[in-house]
């Protein structure tokens, strides 16, 4: 079974994210780049589906130089090999889902799994709208997968607020993983040193000739609001209930 893997590289969650003077994008000096969380889960379950059924884990990403890093790391999880589109800047949701449904249409696969979201611009709009493009059939937020032993349908669990849907797909489709559906492998040292070796395919992004017409124009970006302090109300428990109670009529304005 051939499993395609899309992995984007974000900024740790742990930076602190600085934005840029024209507030058209952040400042990435000294920034710490490393695989999008939920594509970890999505590189495991791939890695999990082929030590059952034999195959291939290819992984795929779009990005400047630094992505490299990204795919490494995936290919010393155990990935076979890598694909990288290769473009100077980061794009919009549906510019990088043309790019990718071109790719993925060359290389052909079985499955296709995605993050649910990248946590940098929580869009999680390239999972559906590459579903989309491609005419397959796609679940999201997928906290379990099993594929019976025929190979010839995909049954998942979708989390939903307050459920759990079970949805049962054919071949080819496409899925996002959920954070649970795996715990990711550490990659081994090993491991790290053979992923030195494995095969990278670099394509540029021009030659893809895809339409370079966005669909979203950024106006501003801006850091929230800085957090009030907090208030902190001390006293006999009779005094303190009823002060509390003025500052949320008052201040808070909630009863």
């Amino acid at each position: 079974m051939k499993v395609l893997v899309m992995v984007k590289q974000v900024p740790d969650t742990e930076t602190r994210i600085k934005i840029r003077p024209d507030g058209q994008g952040i400042v990435e000096d000294g920034i710490k780049w490393v695989i999008n969380p939920y594509d970890e889960f999505a590189v495991e379950e791939s890695l999990r589906i082929r030590e059952k059924f034999g195959g291939e884990t290819v992984v795929v990403a779009l990005g400047p130089k630094r992505v490299e890093e990204a795919v490494r790391q995936s290919l010393a999880m155990g990935a076979d090999r890598a694909v990288i589109i290769e473009s100077a800047d980061m794009l919009e949701p549906s510019l990088v889902v043309q790019a990718l449904a071109k790719v993925v249409k060359e290389e052909g696969f079985d499955l296709i799994i995605t993050g649910k979201q990248a946590v940098d611009d929580d869009s999680a709009q390239v999972g559906p709208m590459l579903a989309a493009r491609l005419g397959l059939p796609h679940a999201s937020i997928v906290i379990k997968l099993d594929i019976d032993d025929s190979q010839n349908k995909l049954r998942v669990e979708r989390e939903l607020e307050g459920a759990t849907e079970v949805v049962e797909l054919p071949f080819p489709s496409v899925i996002t993983a959920q954070r649970g559906l795996n715990e990711p492998r550490y990659p081994t040292l090993p491991n790290i040193m053979k992923a030195k070796k494995k095969e990278v395919k670099r394509i540029p992004l021009d030659s893809l000739s895809i339409d370079p017409s966005p669909r979203i124009r950024l106006i501003q970006l801006s850091p929230p609001p800085d957090r009030p302090q907090p208030t902190v109300l001390t006293g006999e428990p009779a005094e303190t209930a009823k002060k509390l109670a003025e500052l949320l009529h008052e201040q808070a304005k909630v009863i």
